[in-house]
């Protein structure tokens, strides 16, 4: 295999809509968050899960992991039931089917030197399914986009797979899935192995030359929600700027048409001025003079600096310092277990309604029969 290639499938999604901005991100230093650091803690514990589900021996990571608590171990357990309910299917389609977690896969005839880890492979006659385990309750991630029919990663992944096991299996349909318990959200897509290869000839080598050579065209869209220069990009700006042309006209003034257009910008805008709010913060802290604003220390709350003497001290005094609540559904179903929960409260729990809010008709959920009640003027 050649070097290790800076084209990463993790981003392929940014990369083949924006080439450019692969040279440009290299020139920027690595980012972590807790938000990166907690979903791999999550990846480690349901690698281990499934890997202990198949009988395959290994060492439990929960003491060791940065990050853990009831929730990561119930998305892990669910994600671990659903690859073994899915193996099991492909089992009985397929007596001979194997199953691979958290398996290295190469695509460097398409990219040279790019290579990624698929979470975990089923493989059976004729089928190849990649099963992508998504921690994060930000952004929904689906197995299919609109510009690629399916989801960039995965078809990399599946590329791989492709090269490693397509003669002893002979592969002709690739199934993609991504498992996004925090958002109740199971994805799937299904593609050919013609139609992939043609994407992998026709698109992903001739746009991932074109990135590697910082050549390309810059575009704008939501895949730089999570580039590394979306707060500086000056095309992003382009792109965002353009709600300026309404020159903040009343709502009541514009047509249905404006305020539709301007509805498709808002998410964008707002975004956007937060990541160079954001931007402009950090470098402020590093000593950048901006003309017209100053860093100053933000509102706070006392506190205590010592619970346990606060509670001594308010009982001497003769009070009781403690406030008696219900647990909240979430810690009362830990408390008891899902099912022992159900048992005993099931029939005392209720859930009301949400306050209606405008979204893009690509959300999944139903729209709202009766609006004509809610009175915001009210409110």
């Amino acid at each position: 295999m050649s070097r290790h290639s800076i084209f990463s499938p993790s981003a392929a999604h940014r990369i083949l809509n924006c080439p450019p901005s692969l040279k440009l991100c290299e020139k920027e230093p690595e980012q972590t968050s807790s938000y990166a650091d907690e979903g791999t803690s999550a990846h480690a514990l349901c690698a281990y899960l499934v890997e202990k589900a198949v009988g395959i021996q290994s060492e439990d990571p929960t003491e060791n992991l940065d990050y853990y608590n009831s929730e990561m171990q119930s998305c892990a357990e669910g994600y671990a039931a659903f690859v073994m309910e899915e193996y099991g299917k492909a089992k009985q389609e397929c007596p001979d089917a194997q199953i691979f977690i958290e398996q290295h896969v190469d695509i460097s005839c398409w990219v040279p030197g790019c290579g990624g880890t698929a979470d975990c492979i089923i493989l059976s006659d004729g089928t190849a399914e990649i099963i992508d385990y998504k921690h994060g309750l930000g952004v929904m991630v689906e197995a299919t986009s609109e510009e690629f029919g399916g989801n960039p990663q995965l078809m990399c992944y599946c590329l791989g797979v492709l090269e490693m096991f397509d003669g002893i299996y002979d592969v002709d349909t690739m199934k993609m899935v991504i498992y996004q318990p925090r958002r109740e959200n199971v994805s799937e897509y299904t593609m050919s192995k013609d139609e992939l290869l043609s994407w992998a000839d026709e698109v992903l080598a001739p746009t991932a030359k074109l990135a590697l050579a910082g050549e390309g065209d810059f575009k704008a869209g939501e895949h730089c929600r999570f580039c590394k220069v979306k707060a500086t990009c000056r095309k992003r700006a382009e792109y965002n700027l353009k709600a300026a042309q309404y020159d903040f006209q009343m709502p009541d003034l514009l047509e249905d048409y404006e305020i539709d257009t301007i509805l498709l910008l808002a998410d964008h805008l707002t975004e956007w001025a937060n990541d160079v709010k954001e931007y402009a913060l950090n470098q402020a802290l590093q000593g950048k003079d901006y003309e017209h604003f100053k860093v100053v220390a933000g509102r706070s709350n006392r506190k205590y600096t010592n619970e346990d003497e606060v509670a001594k001290t308010v009982t001497a005094a003769g009070y009781d310092p403690y406030e008696k609540k219900v647990l909240g559904i979430t810690a009362m179903t830990s408390l008891l277990g899902k099912k022992k929960f159900e048992e005993l409260l099931g029939g005392l729990t209720v859930k009301p309604e949400g306050k209606p809010t405008l979204v893009s008709k690509s959300d999944k959920r139903p729209a709202m029969k009766n609006t004509a009640k809610y009175d915001f003027k009210g409110e």
